[in-house]
């Protein structure tokens, strides 16, 4: 297979079936598989009969040129697992809908761990059985299964976002840094730290344009002050430094999986220099193809009158 940044966006269209049936073990890991499917924008349904896959499809117009995808975990509590998806893949393809099956595994040993951890109860366990006895009787019930399984991803040694990664990898149709969404914000330390941040920078010691009685009521949304602020020469030094930072540490956010990222720039007041330089941070992320949104949290107490 090629490298993900050789794939042409319709080639890797191409390669994202409309529908992923997720199947496995209990306790291998479907449901942090099932929140993968989440962020990447696919619309999910956790333990599904195989035989409302298709009725389900339909309804929220999968294959009808809207670009939606469908995952839908199924496991041995539907009755006759097997058969319903060898038939529910036969009918999907008569629909001209395509279809993958990823299947999560993990050793005896780890499985029986993981319970006896969280304190659950294997969801198939009969009764007078040991956990024991339901993981081997639900390995031989899932063996035909596993052998038509289009991924089979063995979670054992596995850390969460290394399953995150691998189904990324092999199912997301957008670039990895626009599965997460970055939230660039200014503030101003006189009104209160921001709890809610990730990241947070202080550039209390660049120029200050509120000592110009001229920029004093404007705010680094005005093109004077954002120039003031921007092209000093301390500011460019600090901009470089600080482009630097996040090259190196924004691609780790991104291979943990994060969803979400907060990145706080304060000043004094939160109206001249922290808005100039959150502006410029989220310009740049942006050209990285990051998503991100902005906002100024202290700029409805800006001093603005005249």
């Amino acid at each position: 297979m090629p490298a993900r940044d050789d794939i042409t966006a319709q080639e890797l269209a191409d390669r994202i079936p409309d529908i992923v049936i997720i199947t496995g073990m209990a306790g291998s890991g479907r449901t942090q598989a099932m929140h993968v499917f989440e962020d990447m924008g696919y619309f999910c349904i956790d333990n599904l009969p195989p035989r409302l896959i298709l009725q389900l499809a339909e309804l929220v117009g999968i294959n009808a040129g809207i670009g939606r995808h469908l995952a839908v975990t199924c496991d041995l509590r539907s009755q006759g697992l097997f058969d319903e998806l060898l038939d529910t893949i036969r009918t999907l393809e008569d629909h001209e809908m395509s279809c993958k099956i990823v299947f999560l595994d993990a050793s005896d040993e780890v499985l029986i761990r993981r319970y006896s951890e969280n304190r659950r109860r294997h969801p198939l366990v009969m009764p007078g059985e040991s956990t024991v006895d339901a993981i081997q009787r639900e390995r031989v019930q899932l063996e035909s299964i596993k052998d038509r399984a289009n991924m089979v991803i063995d979670t054992s040694r596995m850390r969460t976002s290394s399953l995150r990664n691998k189904l990324r990898m092999a199912f997301s149709e957008i670039p990895d840094q626009q599965l997460m969404d970055v939230h660039v914000f200014s503030f101003g330390f006189k009104h209160g730290l921001p709890v809610e941040a990730d990241l947070m920078i202080d550039v209390r010691f660049l120029p200050n344009p509120y000592y110009d009685p001229e920029m004093r009521t404007m705010t680094g949304l005005d093109s004077k002050v954002s120039s003031f602020v921007l092209e000093h020469p301390k500011t460019k030094e600090f901009l470089d430094a600080w482009f630097r930072l996040l090259d190196a540490v924004m691609p780790g956010y991104v291979a943990e999986g994060k969803p979400q990222l907060s990145i706080a720039v304060g000043c004094t007041g939160g109206q001249h220099r922290s808005v100039a330089i959150a502006e410029a941070t989220a310009r740049y992320l942006e050209r990285q193809q990051y998503h991100v949104s902005i906002s100024h949290r202290d700029l409805p107490r800006a001093n603005t009158a005249s």
